[in-house]
């Protein structure tokens, strides 16, 4: 995370920072982003950027950290209807929030994609290694949330269904914004409801 020396800095400069590495980061894997560009892009100079943060990877995870933020914010409401739709609706609408967020943040969408493709399986187990726990839990209290209600098999392995919804969300994600591309909303809906039928009735004949 960022030294207290960056959250010193004005809120103008801050923002440059930030914007300057998320172009960066949208444009290329993490393994050929320069900090020497984005520090260029940001109007800073480079020995400023190690009084600020430790390295690149420091950055990208605070950038990683931002971009989960965010996210949030268009999950957030879905999540709090849980008491008012049974969980399958709920996730729904979660994964629409999810596709709408990433077509209304492209760039950010595109630092997601880049990662999940980049080869460097060190850094993609730090990441995930961070950040799937935090999409667990949320998963996790909705599932247990639907057994309350009787809407869910009570049998069911409460952690087990939650990785297996988080790590469905990244290859519905990857599916789309890849092998799909160029699609527009009403067109994901479809590959979306596919999902969850499989998700709600398995896949025995």
């Amino acid at each position: 995370m960022p030294k207290q020396t960056f959250f010193n800095l004005p809120k103008e400069k801050r923002e440059r920072i930030v914007m300057a590495s998320i172009d960066e980061f949208a444009q290329y894997y993490y393994h050929k982003a320069s900090i020497s560009r984005i520090v260029k892009n940001a109007g800073i100079a480079k020995g400023s950027f190690y009084q600020y943060f430790e390295d690149k990877k420091d950055l990208f995870k605070f950038i990683v950290e931002k971009i989960g933020q965010r996210k949030m914010e268009y999950l957030g409401p879905e999540m709090s209807n849980i008491d008012k739709s049974d969980f399958f609706q709920v996730v729904r609408s979660m994964y629409i929030s999810g596709i709408k967020f990433a077509l209304e943040n492209p760039r950010l969408q595109d630092i997601g994609n880049n990662f999940l493709k980049d080869n460097d399986m060190n850094l993609k187990e730090e990441i995930l290694g961070e950040t799937l726990p935090k999409s667990n839990e949320i998963f996790v209290a909705l599932i247990n949330k639907g057994i309350e209600k009787g809407e869910l098999d009570s049998s069911i392995d409460v952690k087990l269904t939650a990785n297996i919804i988080t790590n469905l969300s990244i290859i519905v994600s990857d599916y789309f914004f890849n092998d799909a591309k160029g699609k527009d909303y009403v067109e994901i809906m479809p590959l979306v409801d596919k999902m969850l039928y499989i998700l709600k009735n398995g896949i025995k004949g």
